[in-house]
């Protein structure tokens, strides 16, 4: 996706939005594909519309879907702290995901479904120009820098996309289903909080 790979539906089949609040007016009839047949929400993102890092998950669940916001319901509350963690509050960053309709049963987005949305997420990250991005989980590595690749094989290494650094990470629900993973998180995001220092110290 980093690197404008051809996709299913490309950037020019939208009327090139030029601010977030455009693109989200695109959006709002949208559908590209079956998961808009369930939604109660378009889930767009939420945050800084400039922000230095993004975070980027795989899909809404069923409290995303009901609010219309990411990443709200038990593995947004700990992606809340994850984010203090580091140093930043939410209104600071902005977070997003792969598909912005909720899947049927919260299962994983499927290849169709992924390839229809990302014109939508890589004209986001186009329009907020992050210098730093974080992947949660695998289905977010997969669909921006290589469907084969394992979440515990890229994790804690950066990924640099042309001016974007990005670093994969465990997905905060993996963390509520094994605590164990909160060490490399945090392993991780002390990464991403020295270089997102770094950035503003312009080193």
């Amino acid at each position: 996706m980093f690197e404008e790979r051809p996709a299913q539906t490309s950037l020019q089949d939208m009327a090139q939005p030029t601010t977030l609040d455009a693109l989200r007016e695109n959006m709002a009839g949208c559908r590209r594909c079956t998961l808009a047949e369930g939604r109660n929400n378009i889930v767009f993102g939420d945050g800084h519309l400039r922000a230095r890092l993004m975070f980027i998950g795989e899909g809404p669940g069923r409290d995303e879907d009901l609010q219309g916001r990411p990443f709200v319901g038990a593995a947004g509350q700990l992606l809340d702290k994850i984010i203090a963690a580091g140093g930043w509050t939410r209104e600071e960053v902005y977070i997003a995901n792969i598909v912005k309709c909720r899947p049927p049963g919260n299962r994983v987005p499927n290849r169709d479904e992924a390839e229809a949305c990302l014109p939508w997420l890589r004209r986001q990250i186009q329009l907020i120009a992050p210098q730093l991005i974080v992947l949660l989980g695998a289905t977010a590595l997969q669909f921006t820098i290589d469907p084969k690749a394992r979440i515990t094989a890229y994790r804690g290494r950066w990924i640099e996309r042309g001016r974007i650094k990005i670093m994969p990470t465990f997905h905060p629900a993996a963390l509520l289903r094994d605590p164990s993973k909160k060490r490399p998180v945090w392993e991780d995001i002390q990464l991403v909080r020295d270089e997102y220092r770094r950035l503003e110290e312009g080193r």
